[in-house]
């Protein structure tokens, strides 16, 4: 895939590359269309979450018992 930019954009490519450490502009590209992914990801999550029925209140004792089960399955031996 090649992909024509403005010179403008090239230049501010090149200096994202030259300045958050990627070897190439193929790696910045792919890291942004990444970023793209999970952020579409993460809205189709929160939609689906805003359009579900309530459940539980997640309250005091509902963020304790998570902790709990953390703290279970990181204990040595623990089964998950």
């Amino acid at each position: 895939m090649n992909i024509s930019l403005p010179e403008t954009l090239k230049t501010f490519v090149d200096e994202q590359v030259s300045q958050r450490g990627y070897g190439t502009s193929s790696e910045y590209v792919r890291e942004l269309i990444r970023k793209d992914q999970d952020r579409l990801h993460l809205r189709g999550l929160l939609l689906a979450g805003a359009s579900s029925l309530p459940t539980a209140p997640a309250d005091a004792s509902y963020f304790e018992g998570l902790r709990n089960r953390v703290r279970q399955s990181a204990k040595p031996g623990a089964k998950e």
